[in-house]
């Protein structure tokens, strides 16, 4: 395996872990695939390695590692230099592999390191290098939709007595039974991600919209860009294949790198689908920094209009994550009063917190 095929191995392997019972959250995932990067992906002892550094967070996590490993990649894991020793081998006949686990061990921290600073790291200033290691970093991480009330019920040990069912048993039986129960079930709330890709957004558009083609794949999403016209891309980000579903987005959005008529978007989303039901009980996140080149009043009406019919309306500034930045475009003046949240998304750590920010919502 190499490229995207090997990182996606990787991930799976990391998903087969988690599924044995290791907690290894997105971050150790990220840690591991950076690490294997600065590796040989072809020697399974390498691998072995950089996983078992990364993805284990505590001792009781070791067998279950070794048991997934086994599965995934086939053979016998690598004993591990402790167990060698007692089991007798003479550690002076290993050599170069006792300097090549020490160089993998060192190898895996650097790079560690590395997914540490780069989850820091401003988009608009990553080089190709970095933007493409951003992409894959990307493409690992599992958004949880927000859930409300759903209007059914279903069975359950705890909450409100079933009389329907409670009385069903005792039909059946002759004699009274112990209550059933139900309670209220949970279902999906609806995401829409509005993303700016006017030309003064043009340095973050591109991993907003790769953002968007994760959380498009995991929960229930409509995904649409703002310029000076709205265009959907929903359908266009369903893609399996990120390069694919961008490249179709593209070619679906004829104003990439334009100006910015917010307040004319939201309205024709607003119009088009969000009163008829796309952003009814709704967690709407806009992407954008700010920059109005039409009336802040309208764009004021139609944020206050958008709030009274979403549950939660984000804003996502990339600016906003900039030491001494403040709202004075036109465009976040006019919004902020509308809104519940103002957050950054100039990097990977500040789209993860837009991730919990949503979940939570």
């Amino acid at each position: 395996m190499t490229g995207a095929g090997a990182s996606t191995g990787l991930v799976g392997f990391a998903r087969a872990l988690r599924h044995g019972g290791v907690a290894c959250g997105p971050e150790r995932v990220h840690a591991f695939v950076a690490a294997v990067d600065h590796l040989d992906v072809a020697r399974r002892e390498d691998v072995y390695w950089a996983g078992r550094l990364t993805l284990c967070g505590e001792p009781d996590d070791l067998p279950r590692y070794d048991v997934a490993f086994q599965a995934w990649f086939g053979g016998v894991p690598p004993v591990p230099p402790g167990r060698r020793a007692r089991q007798g081998s003479h550690l002076a006949a290993l050599g170069g592999g006792t300097v090549r686990r020490d160089r993998a061990v060192s190898a895996v921290k650097v790079a560690a390191s590395e997914v540490e600073v780069l989850r820091r790291k401003d988009i608009a200033s990553l080089s190709p290098a970095e933007k493409r290691h951003l992409d894959e970093l990307l493409a690992v991480l599992e958004p949880v939709p927000p859930t409300r009330r759903a209007l059914r019920r279903t069975p359950a040990r705890r909450g409100a007595i079933d009389p329907r069912r409670t009385l069903r048993d005792m039909l059946a039986t002759g004699e009274p039974t112990r209550p059933r129960r139900r309670r209220r079930a949970t279902r999906a709330r609806k995401v829409v991600l509005l993303v700016d890709v006017s030309g003064s957004m043009k340095p973050y558009a591109d991993a907003l919209l790769r953002f968007a083609h994760v959380v498009a794949r995991r929960m229930p999403v409509e995904v649409c860009t703002l310029g000076t016209r709205l265009t959907r891309v929903t359908r266009q980000l369903r893609h399996r294949d990120p390069e694919q579903a961008l490249r179709a987005a593209a070619r679906a959005v004829p104003d990439h790198e334009g100006g910015t008529r917010l307040g004319e978007t939201l309205k024709v989303f607003l119009d088009r689908w969000g009163q008829r039901g796309a952003a009814r009980g709704a967690v709407v996140v806009i992407c954008s920094d700010g920059w109005e080149r039409g009336d802040p009043a309208l764009l004021a009406d139609q944020v206050r209009r958008l709030a009274r019919l979403a549950h939660k309306v984000v804003w996502v500034n990339p600016h906003a994550g900039h030491d001494g930045y403040r709202p004075v475009q036109s465009g976040i003046v006019a919004a902020l009063p509308h809104l519940d949240r103002l957050l950054a998304g100039h990097s990977l750590d500040t789209l993860q917190e837009l991730l919990e920010e949503v979940r939570l919502a």
